[in-house]
């Protein structure tokens, strides 16, 4: 008999280590498949959420932000793509070149999560593809729709959306709700409420911890 998990991924599309630890904890719950069954929800961080239209060249974003030097940035891109690989994400060879607001990818995923099930999901792994996969300008609503084409959702009711300002105070109440509760950095992966789970991690972490929490272990 499985035992139902309810999992809230907090997470930004502009972080590349949320594709690694979506990847992972898709493998664990994999590798979980009959012991454990999971509703999962895509919940609002921005990163960035001052980035203006256009964005910000991603090396000059990093070295402001922190402090990092170019040799810094090509080693802490080997070492995500080689977790992307070991999760089946394949990065962008050069990085994501620039760094965009992601508030209308955010509103997007909000408006999927009321699609049907898997749909908030597929469109999640769509942006991310677009984004961090392809370095695609991920602030461009044309960019954004054919995420929501290759999702499988309806496009004309996505460029409406786009349009307009709905579930734009949604998404924020989502993420004043997060901050408050101390997310300061993402991903952050909160089960049933109660558990949480920070950073890209293994798969063998997540199916651990799952397995335990699934279990009645941790309290």
């Amino acid at each position: 008999m499985s035992t139902h998990l309810k999992i809230d991924f907090v997470s930004d599309i502009a972080c590349p280590w949320c594709a690694v630890g979506l990847g992972a904890l898709e493998m664990a719950l994999e590798r979980l498949n009959g012991e454990v069954k999971a509703e999962l929800h895509f919940q609002p961080f921005e990163l960035n959420p001052q980035m203006p239209a256009g964005g910000q060249d991603l090396g000059e974003h990093l070295t402001e932000k922190y402090g990092s030097t170019p040799a810094q940035q090509a080693q802490i891109r080997q070492t995500i793509a080689a977790r992307g690989a070991e999760v089946g994400f394949e990065f962008h060879p050069g990085g994501r070149g620039r760094v965009y607001n992601t508030f209308n990818a955010h509103r997007l995923l909000c408006w999927a999560e009321a699609e049907g099930d898997g749909a908030q999901h597929a469109l999640k792994k769509a942006f991310l593809q677009a984004y961090q996969g392809r370095a695609e300008c991920i602030e461009d609503a044309e960019v954004l729709l054919a995420a929501v084409a290759a999702a499988g959702l309806d496009v004309q009711a996505a460029r409406q959306l786009l349009d307009s300002d709905a579930l734009g105070d949604k998404v924020r109440e989502r993420q004043r709700f997060y901050a408050q509760a101390g997310i300061r950095s993402v991903p952050a992966i909160i089960i049933n409420d109660k558990h949480l789970i920070s950073g890209g991690q293994a798969v063998e972490f997540f199916e651990q911890a799952l397995r335990r929490i699934a279990a009645g272990e941790l309290s």
